[in-house]
């Protein structure tokens, strides 16, 4: 249990309020068995959170089988979802296992679930009520034991008073609910976001992590985020190669508001122990690569281990 609170804190990120109540939530949840519904705006890390779901579960040992709903032909949904049988269609020459039965034993991630045909709907729904499915031109029922992880950027509701959406299958998924913060709500993360995406660039490219100026740093805190991580995964890459078109432009101010008045003075240990804590990870316990990476002295680098207990 131990290893797994770790190893979450590792995979989301974050010393905010809402990390912290986000990876408790995951963590509670590991031992259930209940579908989830994740809501977020785009970038927040869904997919992310699925997974953590899924590797912190009994079903870890399992498949976790990722569709992206709204990147599927709605002619190819049925077999891709629930697989078919040798000539249930032209073309099907032989039998076809579907997403749904190879995720059995495991985790279902179903991204942007809103783009779902209504006819697969009601397939779906049958799935996750009876936990059984029928493949394209087959009557034989196959039992299916898997967790389904749903997510949407949009309201569900809304949709389904629409006619958009099927309400049945919402208030069948709605009954484990998860929110997943916008990156402009809990700003006194980017710090520590960018400078592990940082180091996470200059690995990938052989390059040195960059000094942040306090003012690009302060440009950084300023900016909505409307890509939310994945936007600021993107910038901190471009960063590093040294691309100035499309990062922040320094000088804005961050609204006073919305901006924790700790975020840039009284966090600045916790995310220099959580960037060491992830670089020693990242290098498996390794101090000369450790400081490589961090662009640090070895001296300096055994002065804070000692100094945040990372011995």
């Amino acid at each position: 249990q131990l290893q797994s609170r770790d190893t979450l804190q590792h995979q989301l990120l974050g010393l905010s309020q809402a990390m912290q109540q986000l990876r408790r939530t995951v963590q509670s949840l590991a031992s259930s068995e209940a579908d989830v519904l994740l809501w977020g705006e785009t970038g927040t890390g869904k997919e992310r959170v699925a997974r953590c779901l899924h590797e912190a579960s009994r079903r870890r040992d399992g498949n976790f089988v990722a569709v992206n709903c709204g990147g599927l032909p709605e002619t190819l949904f049925d077999s891709e979802m629930f697989g078919s049988e040798a000539g249930a269609f032209t073309g099907a020459g032989k039998k076809r296992i579907g997403k749904i039965e190879h995720a059995s034993g495991g985790t279902l991630f179903l991204d942007e679930i809103e783009s779902m045909p209504m006819a697969m709907q009601i397939k779906l729904l049958r799935v996750l009520q009876e936990r059984v499915l029928e493949r394209l031109g087959s009557n034989t029922l196959i039992p299916v034991d898997c967790r389904v992880v749903a997510a949407t950027k949009v309201d569900l509701l809304e949709l389904s008073r629409q006619g958009l959406f099927r309400a049945d299958l919402y208030y069948r998924l709605n009954v484990v609910t998860v929110s997943l913060p916008p990156l402009r709500e809990r700003r006194e993360d980017i710090p520590l976001l960018f400078e592990h995406f940082l180091l996470q660039a200059a690995a990938r490219h052989q390059r040195p992590v960059p000094e942040l100026a306090p003012a690009r740093l302060q440009a950084l805190m300023a900016h909505d985020w409307p890509g939310n991580v994945r936007e600021l995964r993107n910038v901190a890459e471009r960063m590093l190669l040294g691309i100035e078109a499309g990062l922040p432009p320094i000088g804005a101010e961050p609204d006073p508001s919305s901006v924790p008045v700790r975020s840039l003075s009284g966090t600045m240990e916790s995310i220099e122990r959580a960037l060491i804590a992830d670089a020693l990870r990242q290098n498996a316990g390794n101090l000369t690569r450790t400081a490589q990476a961090l662009n640090t002295p070895k001296t300096t680098l055994h002065d804070k281990i000692r100094k945040y207990g990372l011995q």
